[in-house]
């Protein structure tokens, strides 16, 4: 009887899971409206207060996105404030909700991503993740393998979606 060849383990297929690059930190929304008089007006002597008061160590090794959850108009400055505040704390700060958020953290990865070991490879792009990888994350991976690559595919080895073949 012949042994069971595993012929995706022995193959030059390089297989690509974005949530191994998933970065570990809890992802923080931070509401400037519980600083604003009534929630909708910024009085800047109270609301510098409100920074300097804060407990910003609460927030190491956090990603954090910046909003105001009501109709307040808010000056540039005021999220400039707080982000002077958090910079010595958080890994990552935005203006934003938390897709954005995320968008931008694996915008940040994909940029530092290190293509030299796929070039003239075939590529599988491992889709189903369990983490929360924004779809923007794999057009980006993508616009940043097609001019490297030999091919690539999406989903898993056993059952690819071919995307790409260079001519």
């Amino acid at each position: 009887m012949e042994a069971i060849k595993n012929r995706v383990a022995n193959s030059v297929l390089i297989t690509i899971d974005l949530e191994d690059y998933y970065p570990l930190g809890d992802r923080i929304i931070f509401d400037i409206k519980e600083w604003l008089f009534e929630g909708i007006i910024l009085k800047e002597k109270d609301f510098r207060a409100s920074v300097k008061n804060h407990d910003w160590t609460q927030y190491n090794n956090c990603y954090v996105a910046l909003t105001c959850s009501t109709d307040a108009i808010i000056p540039s400055w005021a999220f400039m404030l707080v982000t002077t505040e958090l910079v010595p704390f958080a890994k990552k700060i935005i203006i934003g909700n938390l897709k954005e958020l995320e968008t931008s953290i694996f915008q940040d990865i994909i940029s530092q991503l290190p293509t030299d070991s796929y070039k003239d490879k075939p590529i599988i792009i491992k889709g189903c993740s369990e983490k929360p990888i924004p779809e923007t994350a794999y057009t980006q991976l993508i616009t940043k393998l097609v001019p490297v690559v030999k091919s690539i595919m999406y989903g898993e080895a056993c059952s690819t979606v071919p995307l790409f073949r260079s001519k």
